[in-house]
This record gives C-alpha cells, structure tokens and sequence, in this order.
C-alpha cells in the first residue's frame, strides 16, 4: 500500500523550528541493500530477484500498514488522543516524551539533521504534541505512520510490523537510534498506546464486556506481551490471576524454524496473514478453519475470523517479500564483554551432554528441525498458553540472540526472570543434578549464542 503523501503547513513546520524536511527514510533504508545488489552478480537472476525481494520486504515490514489506518484511525480514533485538543483533537495529546515512555522508538537515520541539532541543543519541544505529529510526518516513529489532511491535521493512523518487532540502538538518545529490525521491543507498553484510544467500543462488542473492562484488560498487559489470542477466545486472565498475555518474540533468526510462535501456530507466513489480518486489523485474505472450534475459540468462531477476504487485499501480494526479509535477518552478536568465553567453552559441552539442553534445542538451530512442539508435561510448566492454540503445545524456542530477550524474563510469559531461573527449573524437571558451577557454565553458554 503507498503511503498517503503529506501536506504540510505552517503549523507543521513550526513544529520543527522551520526545518525544512528533505529526503524519505525510505529511500535511505534501501542503500545498504542496492549496494549488495550492484555487488552481486548481475548475470544470476535468483540473487537478483532475492535482493530486491528482501528490499521489498523490508519496506513491507517498517512500512506498510496493510490499510489498517481504516481500524486504528476510523474506529479506534487512536489519532485524536495522539494529536490533542490542542491540535483540533481530543485530550492531552502523545508528547514524544511520553511517546518515548510507553517504549515508542524514534529512528534517528529519518531526522533531518536540523531537527537532530535542536534535539541535541534541546531547542526542540519534547513536552509538545505537536512535535510529535511532526515526527510522525517525518515517517520517524518506528512502526507508526500518521495520515495529514491537507490543513496539516493528522487524520489518521496506522501500525507496521515493525512498532512489535522493531527497536533502536539507542545510538543518539534512549529511545532514539537506528533501527534494529526483529529484536522485540520489550519496552514497547502496547496495551496502553491502545487504551489512549477514545473509542473502544469495537472490543467492547466484540468481548462481549464494557470500554472500561476493556482498558483494565489492556492495562494489565504491561511493557513488551501484548495478547494475540484474546480476540480468539476471550481469555484475558490467566487461572492464577495474571494477564494472559505474553512477550513479543524475537523476529530474527528464524531461517530453517518451522514454527513460529510460543504455541506453534504455523510457519512465518502463516502468523504474518494470521497477525495482518487479525491483529493490525488489515485488509487481505486469512484462512485458517481451525478457527472455526467453537469451544476452543469461541470469539473467533462467532466472528469467522477463520475466513477473512476483503477487495482489494492489501496483505496477501506483500507476504512473500515479507517472509523473505524476515528469513533473512540475522541473529545479533552478543554484546562484547558479556559474557565468560572460557566458562562458555565449559557450558558447550555441558549443553550437549549432561544438561540434554541439545536433545531439543539442536545446534545450530537450536530448535529442532522439523516439528518442534512439545507436550506442557515434557516441559513441565501449566498448560493454560499451550491450549489457546490448535494443537496443546509449545514450541521450542530458538536461543540465539538471548541478549535481545533478557528484559521481562524468559519464556513466552516471562515466569523465569532470569537464564539462571530457566536452568535450575530443568535441572529439577529433568533430575539432572547439575552443580552450581555446572549452572554457571551453561549460563554462560547461552549467553554467548
């Protein structure tokens, strides 16, 4: 979907201190991959379609909105309480330092360097709704695109892949930074950017409750879970009392995975048209008759949330591309320094063999190849996540890059805080009777993929 060309006014440009607001982001986010596609080698055109393929998906993933702005913006009117009364809306407005508060990103590569000089000389109003339209118009706020009617007023709002699976560097400032396509934002408090907005009467009917549980539910979420099944089956809470949500994963390294997902829906292309379609509230084509359980999924059968089709599908011509990106982002490098090499060197073999960690998480995948799902018992943890999805299971989690992962604890509800409380879990499960020294060197290892 082509994005909605701005125009500015008077007001807008205010906002930036009368920068005047030269190139797209997007066209700089392509270099870096024209200048692998002018490397490679012209006569083979598998490696020239797969470039330009991976440029395709990756403008799909930080910018394409699939046409959800008709939910977000139309129903939702999440755009008012961003833009303020101030600015012809409704409330207090999104000033970018609460913007920045509810784990929003901001890419520094789109700020034109005007507008980095009065961030740095704080000559740029931070506390002011308005620069945040700004910012917005400046395609700048990882994940997040504004709609401008002609009078400079945002009309509208959309959300790209990219504000769940996306965070920055924090290269210029915390919050501000270049972009680092699928690390999961644990920051990022998604139920409460929903609850700013003014109608929720959308969920309210279709949860079969009021606004105002609507808004505790969301609230309940927290920094980086968000509840992808709640419009299934409705559950928001787990039996224990706490929310059902759970973390955002990481979207990186997922070549050679075959599923997805905590609970295994399907593969990546799968949970893109589940996610697009269900999640953003796109306009494309989703089947999944599975969906059509009444007992399992009581809300998504009464809805035929299993059957989607709109005209014009906006998200089915874009998942190739998408799916192709994604495959190719590659696993970060632990930071330096964070971890022991030599304990690590330690923990290698403990991995492989006393710890049976390699018995399911296969090197170098470090899942297994082929159908990687496992019983709660097998793992010994509830089953409450596990039986929201299709087939009562849980996935084995990839483990490289487990430094993107550490904020809000590990597994798919964050119940072990630490790779620490992770280990000694298994080695109680498991009877493996590892020493503390042992536990160390595992940690370690895991650390360092």
């Amino acid at each position: 979907m082509k994005k909605t060309r701005r125009l500015w006014t008077g007001s807008m440009l205010t906002a930036l201190a009368s920068v005047v607001i030269v190139a797209s982001c997007r066209e700089s986010s392509s270099e870096n991959v024209g200048e692998a596609s002018k490397a490679s080698d012209k006569s083979d055109p598998v490696a020239q379609m797969a470039v330009s393929r991976i440029v395709e998906g990756r403008d799909t993933f930080r910018f394409d909105t699939f046409g959800d702005e008709a939910f977000w913006g139309d129903t939702l009117h999440l755009h008012e309480a961003i833009a303020g009364a101030a600015n012809g809306r409704v409330g207090p407005g999104l000033t970018p330092g609460a913007a920045l508060g509810l784990g929003l990103k901001v890419d520094s590569e789109a700020l034109p360097k005007g507008v980095v000089m009065q961030i740095q000389s704080g000559q740029l109003a931070l506390d002011d709704p308005k620069t945040t339209l700004a910012l917005l118009g400046l395609d700048a706020v990882v994940g997040v695109t504004g709609s401008f009617a002609p009078d400079g007023s945002l009309s509208s709002v959309g959300i790209q892949c990219a504000l769940c699976h996306s965070t920055v560097d924090d290269s210029f400032a915390p919050g501000i930074g270049k972009r680092l396509d699928g690390w999961p934002n644990r920051d990022l408090d998604v139920g409460a950017i929903v609850a700013l907005a003014p109608d929720l009467s959308a969920f309210a009917t279709l949860l079969g409750v009021d606004q105002d549980t609507v808004r505790a539910v969301l609230g309940s979420w927290g920094p980086g879970k968000f509840d992808a099944e709640l419009i299934l089956d409705g559950k928001a809470f787990r039996p224990d009392g706490l929310s059902a949500a759970t973390l955002l994963p990481a979207a990186f390294g997922l070549a050679g995975v075959d599923l997805h997902t905590y609970t295994g829906w399907g593969s990546v292309s799968h949970w893109n048209a589940f996610v697009a379609n269900l999640e953003m509230h796109g306009q494309g084509t989703f089947y999944d008759p599975r969906l059509d359980d009444a007992d399992r999924f009581p809300i998504a059968a009464a809805n035929g949330f299993g059957h989607v089709r709109n005209t014009p599908d906006l998200i089915t011509p874009k998942l190739a591309a998408l799916q192709l990106y994604q495959l190719s982002l590659p696993v970060p490098a632990p930071p330096a320094g964070s971890f022991d090499a030599t304990a690590a060197a330690r923990g290698e073999a403990l991995f492989s063999n006393e710890a049976k960690c390699a018995s399911c998480h296969v090197p170098p995948l470090y899942t297994e190849p082929g159908w990687n799902m496992h019983t709660p018992e097998e793992i010994g943890i509830d089953d409450f996540q596990a039986n929201r999805a299709p087939d009562g299971r849980y996935r084995t989690t990839p483990l490289r890059g487990l430094f993107t992962r550490q904020k809000g604890g590990f597994y798919h509800d964050g119940r072990f805080a630490t790779l620490e409380a992770v280990i000694d879990h298994y080695d109680a499960h498991l009877a493996l009777a590892l020493t503390a020294a042992q536990k160390s060197d595992l940690a370690e290892f895991l650390k360092s993929l």
